[in-house]
């Protein structure tokens, strides 16, 4: 039985308690109000997209991408930037239905893949993205300038 689906303005409460909850798994601060605009912007412009699972009615997790381009490939890549699943949902396949709502995104976009980054110290993730067809792709150096003070 599918429990995801793509996010809705119906959804932004619950979507904003799941999001600030994965914000502080980041060791951010809660900011409940600031989560529910960037949310809400993002569904507003569609600068993302973002699929739900629900469980009994309630959310209880969420995936969110990003549009990326690959000059190389002249397609579109979907840069797989946050997934989240509530700790007392885990461990019953809701990553993984949002990855395969991930999937069919970037199939139905005839986008060239999906692209993700996790930490090294993520055990679930290094073993949940490998289990779903993921590979490392250990060839290039992933290098970040920021502009936060």
């Amino acid at each position: 039985m599918k429990n995801t689906r793509k996010a809705t303005m119906e959804d932004l409460s619950q979507l904003t308690e799941l999001f600030d909850q994965y914000r502080i798994f980041y060791h951010k601060d809660s900011d409940l109000s600031a989560a529910a605009n960037f949310l809400k912007e993002r569904i507003e412009n569609k600068d993302s997209e973002i699929f739900v699972a629900e469980n009994e009615g309630k959310l209880v997790g969420f995936v969110q991408l990003y549009p990326l381009f690959s000059s190389t490939r002249m397609k579109r890549y979907w840069l797989l930037n946050d997934l989240f699943v509530n700790e007392n949902h885990r461990g019953k396949g809701f990553s993984k239905e949002l990855i395969e709502e991930s999937k069919d995104l970037a199939k139905s976009t005839s986008a060239a893949g999906i692209l993700l980054e996790t930490g090294k110290s993520n055990e679930i993730g290094n073993k949940l993205y490998p289990s779903c067809g993921f590979e490392i792709y250990d060839e290039v150096n992933f290098y970040e300038w920021t502009n936060e003070v």
